[in-house]
C-alpha cells in the first residue's frame, strides 16, 4: 500500500503555492486592524468540550483587550448546520450582514462552501502570522481532504487518528486494522466504534478503507458509484467480519467519541480512539483516566488532517474575523492551545521558524498519555468519499 501523497495531490499543492496571495494584503493589515476595532465576531464553533470552550473564552478576552474586537462563541454541535444557514441566507439574497463571521471547519463542509461560493477570500495567506505555518512539513495546511485550500480558510490545528489503551490490561495493542480484527475476535464485546455518521465513526471507516485497498489512488478523486463499489467491496467484507465481535455484537454503537471514551475509562472497552493525539493525556491530567493509559498510532500510519477557520462570504465583520484568525495563529495562542493543561490541540506552526522566545512557549515536557512515537500521517480521501461511505454504511448497518 502506498500512503504517500499522490502525484495529483503534489500538483495541487504546488499549484496552490504558486497561486496563493503570498501576503498580498500585508500592507493593508493596519487598516484591517483599524476597521476591526469595535466589531463583534460571531464565531460558530463546536462546543462539545469544556477545555475548548474555556480556551475560546481566553481568546475572546485577549482580542478584546488587545485589538478591541468582541468574540462571541456561538456553540454548535454540527458544522453542517452552519453551512446550511449560510446557504439559506445566500438564497434569500442576504449578501451582507450575515449571521456567521467565522466558522471552525474542514472536510466536506469546506468542500461544500467553497464550491457553492459561500466563502470570503482568499485571505488566509495574507494573515501576518501565516508566515509561521509549517506548509512543507504539514501539507494538509494547504490541502483539505484533497481539496486545495487556496487561501479560503486559515489553518488552526492538527489532527491524527490516535488509539489509546490501558497498558495494564492491553500490553500489546493492535497495530493495524488486520490486527484489530484479530484483537476483537480474542476479546469479544470489548471494542467498538461510534455510530456513523458521527465524525469519528466515519474516520474509522476511512482508516479501514485505506488499509484494505492495495491501490488508493481512486480515493483521492471525487467518489463515483463505480469507485465506491470497487473500493467498498473489501471494506464491507472487513466490517462484516468485525461486527459480530464488537460491543453488543455490532448491533448497537455508541453515539460519539465522547461516549466511546467514557466506556473505555469505565473499563467496558479495552480500546478507544480519537482525532486529538493529546486527548488521553488531557483525560489523565483531569483524573478521568488511569495514568497507565497510553496513546499510540498504527505502525504504518493513521489518517490525519488540519482543521481550519473560514469566513462566510456575507460575514458582517470581515475585518474582525481576520484579526481573530490571525491572533489564533499567533505563537502565544497556538502554544496555549497545544498545552494539554489547556486544550492539547497540536500546532500548525513550524516551531523552528519562531523567535527563540516564542519557541520556548512550546517546550513543556511529555505528559502521561501523550503519544510517544508519531507515525506517518495518511492523507484524508477526497471529501466526497465521506458522505458516500456514510450513506452506504447506514444502508447496511444502520437499522
Amino acid at each position: 500500500m502506498n500512503f504517500t501523497l499522490t502525484r495529483r495531490q503534489t500538483l495541487l499543492l504546488a499549484g496552490a503555492a504558486l497561486t496563493s496571495p503570498l501576503q498580498a494584503q500585508t500592507a493593508t493589515w493596519p487598516a484591517i486592524e483599524k476597521k476591526a476595532r469595535g466589531q463583534t465576531v460571531y464565531f460558530n464553533a463546536w462546543a462539545g468540550s469544556q477545555n475548548i470552550n474555556t480556551y475560546l473564552q481566553w481568546a475572546g478576552d485577549q482580542v478584546q483587550k488587545r485589538l478591541g474586537v468582541t468574540l462571541v462563541h456561538v456553540k454548535i454541535t454540527d458544522t453542517a448546520e452552519v453551512v446550511k444557514r449560510v446557504r439559506i441566507e445566500k438564497t434569500a439574497g442576504k449578501l451582507s450582514e450575515g449571521s456567521v463571521d467565522l466558522v471552525w471547519i474542514n472536510g466536506e463542509n469546506f468542500l461544500s462552501m467553497k464550491r457553492e461560493k459561500l466563502l470570503f477570500g482568499p485571505f488566509a495567506e495574507s494573515l501576518p502570522n501565516f508566515a509561521f505555518v509549517d506548509v512543507l512539513g504539514k501539507p494538509t495546511t494547504r490541502l483539505d481532504f484533497s481539496e486545495p485550500v487556496e487561501g479560503m480558510e486559515a489553518p488552526w490545528g492538527m489532527a491524527q487518528l490516535t488509539f489509546y489503551a490501558d497498558t495494564k490490561r492491553v500490553p500489546k495493542p493492535p497495530q493495524s486494522m488486520v490486527e484489530l480484527l484479530a484483537f476483537a475476535k480474542a476479546n469479544a464485546g470489548r471494542i467498538t466504534y461510534p455510530r456513523v455518521p458521527d465524525f469519528m465513526g466515519a474516520t474509522f471507516l476511512k482508516q479501514a478503507l485505506l488499509e484494505v485497498n492495495t491501490n488508493t489512488s481512486a480515493l483521492y478523486k471525487p467518489a463515483t458509484p463505480e469507485a465506491l463499489a470497487k473500493a467498498g467491496t473489501p471494506l464491507w467484507a472487513f466490517l462484516d467480519a468485525l461486527h459480530p465481535h464488537l460491543w453488543r455484537a455490532g448491533k448497537q454503537f455508541p453515539n460519539n467519541a465522547g461516549a466511546l471514551r467514557q466506556m473505555m475509562a469505565d473499563g467496558e472497552l479495552l480500546l478507544g480512539f480519537t482525532f486529538n493525539p493529546n486527548e488521553a493525556a488531557n483525560e489523565i491530567a483531569a483524573k478521568r483516566m488511569a495514568a497507565s493509559v497510553a496513546s499510540y498510532q498504527f505502525s504504518k500510519g493513521t489518517i490525519g488532517n488540519t482543521h481550519f477557520l473560514a469566513i462566510p462570504f456575507n460575514a458582517t465583520a470581515h475585518a474582525g474575523a481576520q484579526v481573530v484568525a490571525n491572533f489564533l495563529l499567533s505563537p502565544e495562542a497556538q502554544a496555549r492551545k497545544a498545552d494539554i493543561a489547556q486544550w492539547g490541540d497540536p500546532t500548525v506552526l513550524d516551531i523552528s521558524k519562531l523567535p527563540s522566545a516564542d519557541q520556548a512557549l512550546f517546550t513543556s515536557g511529555r505528559q502521561p498519555g501523550q503519544v510517544e512515537k508519531f507515525t506517518p500521517t495518511l492523507p484524508e480521501p477526497h471529501g466526497s468519499w465521506t458522505s458516500a461511505l456514510e450513506r452506504e454504511w447506514i444502508k447496511r448497518y444502520g437499522q
